[in-house]
């Protein structure tokens, strides 16, 4: 499971987040009442390139900069592509409270 994998923290409307820098990109895992499939128990990923959201080929849809309903073997996926696709291995990164 992704949640063993990697540091979750608590989002103060009782979600979850991890946070995964590739280089100048981030990629944010949420699960939570409030993310697409987080009341399925699925997660929803978006990506953010020097801070900012951003639409990544081959992560998110075309014209989207989030994608949802993941399982956790899905987002597994997600990071080995943005592994190849930056270059860069994930680093953990803290949670900024919102």
């Amino acid at each position: 499971m992704i949640t063993d994998e990697y540091k979750f923290e608590t989002l103060y409307h009782g979600g979850i987040q991890a946070r995964l820098a590739f280089g100048d990109y981030e990629l944010s895992i949420v699960k939570g009442q409030h993310s697409y499939g987080g009341n399925k128990g699925m997660f929803e990923i978006g990506v953010f390139k020097e801070g900012i959201m951003t639409e990544m080929p081959g992560i998110t849809n075309p014209g989207d900069t989030v994608k949802g309903y993941l399982t956790s073997d899905q987002v597994k996926v997600i990071i080995k592509k943005m592994q190849v696709a930056t270059g860069y291995q994930p680093m953990e990164m803290e949670h900024v409270q919102d």
